[in-house]
């Protein structure tokens, strides 16, 4: 039995607003257990706003109980908005919090001032995204759709992964996060601008990389996960921290360091990955491909869609991944861009990588500077590919992707508010 609350803040200090909220609903006797990832969308307005009012809002969810009834609840959030500084004014005006009761157990109510479910719920991106990745079954339409279900109709926002690779010899940013020191000041950053996802890696998987021995994968993940835990301890607000490793031992280690995310490159393909993915409770990735690392030679067959060949396979993992007791409403397909495909394959993925969505799965793509790019970037270097990139990932936003995986999320991220204002602006009726 779960309460969900919608929180979005546009003016002040928005993240401070944020967390300031969370902490009273908590000291109201909202027992916290869930906050997601906080997503950014530009505000509602009607055609004739204030200039001033066009403010991008920070969203997020939390779940948790409390021993309230919906009136109670109703009159404790409008408490908690009033001494944030909340005050009466127009409906669109900007505000420094606002809290709306989205779900309520079982409960259905209409009519007055209170509606459980939220009635625009079905309607909003800023809400549906954070509930997706709390629980992507959850059901919430007006006929038992889930939340996963409504967003084939209204897109999500996607969630930006940042890369961090702690190698010497990945392709584009081998040895970048050998300071401690540099490694510390990306995170400030990471963390100052909400980037939603840290993927860490410390093995490389590109074409040619060589495999690593766990000794050395745990030596180098090890002070950098302490590190990252440190950061985000007492934090309300915190991004989802991935281990990308192919390695059960490693990840179990990992999780004593609040891991939430594991990133499997070989696509939950044994066992023993399975079991740990199962009981960690974790997101997890299970990215489609042949080899790993990387082998140029190994490509999937040409004469069928790459599409309709990483598809199938998703359904036949599905089946596996079920009957080894994962929870699938956990699992989150990447098709593998330059994992097995051609140059023409990979685009033939992107371009349609919508349709994978079509298994139930959240989709992650991670194309970043990669290869498959060279005949658009000749021969430009892998770290200079970033523009390029950047217009693969709006072709994403376009489609629905739930999450993008980058080497430059900031970019990405302004990038993707400016596209949003527009793609989000209401047509003109007439």
């Amino acid at each position: 039995m779960t309460i969900y609350l919608g929180l979005g803040a546009n003016d002040g200090g928005r993240s401070g607003n944020l967390e300031r909220a969370i902490d009273e609903l908590v000291g109201a006797g909202f027992r916290l257990q869930q906050v997601s990832p906080v997503v950014e969308s530009p505000a509602m307005l009607p055609a004739d706003a204030e200039p001033d009012w066009h403010k991008p809002y920070l969203n997020l969810v939390v779940s948790g109980d409390a021993d309230w009834q919906p009136q109670q609840g109703l009159a404790i959030v409008k408490r908690i908005e009033k001494d944030l500084g909340r005050l009466p004014g127009p409906k669109w005006a900007p505000r420094p919090i606002d809290i709306d009761l989205l779900l309520w157990h079982e409960h259905r109510s209409g009519g007055g001032e209170l509606t459980i479910p939220h009635g625009g719920l079905p309607q909003r991106d800023f809400v549906l995204t954070p509930l997706l990745h709390l629980d992507a079954d959850l059901p919430v339409g007006d006929n038992g759709e889930s939340v996963f279900d409504l967003t084939h109709s209204v897109h999500p926002i996607p969630l930006w992964m940042a890369i961090v690779n702690l190698t010497p010899d990945s392709f584009s940013d081998g040895g970048r996060w050998r300071c401690p020191d540099a490694f510390d000041d990306y995170l400030d950053k990471l963390l100052a601008r909400h980037v939603h996802i840290i993927d860490i890696g410390a093995e490389s998987t590109r074409p040619g990389a060589r495999a690593l021995d766990l000794a050395d994968e745990w030596a180098r993940l090890e002070p950098v996960l302490g590190r990252v835990a440190e950061r985000l301890q007492g934090r309300r607000i915190k991004p989802w921290l991935s281990l990308d490793s192919r390695h059960p031992a490693i990840i179990d280690k990992a999780l004593h360091y609040g891991v939430n995310m594991i990133n499997d490159a070989t696509g939950l393909g044994s066992a023993d990955m399975m079991a740990v993915a199962r009981d960690s409770g974790c997101q997890v990735v299970a990215m489609h491909s042949l080899s790993v690392p990387a082998d140029p030679a190994l490509q999937l067959p040409g004469e069928r869609s790459a599409v309709r060949q990483v598809a199938d396979w998703t359904e036949r993992r599905m089946e596996t991944w079920a009957a080894a007791g994962l929870d699938l409403s956990r699992i989150i397909l990447d098709p593998g861009i330059g994992f097995g495909k051609s140059a023409i394959q990979s685009f033939d993925l992107l371009s349609r990588c919508f349709e994978l969505r079509r298994a139930g799965l959240r989709l992650l793509v991670g194309h970043s500077r990669k290869s498959f790019m060279h005949g658009l970037t000749g021969a430009r270097p892998a770290a200079q590919r970033d523009l390029e990139t950047l217009g693969m990932s709006l072709a994403l936003c376009q489609q629905g992707v739930d999450i993008i995986r980058v080497h430059s999320p900031f970019m990405h991220m302004r990038a993707h508010l400016g596209w949003a204002h527009i793609a989000s602006a209401p047509a003109d009726p007439g």
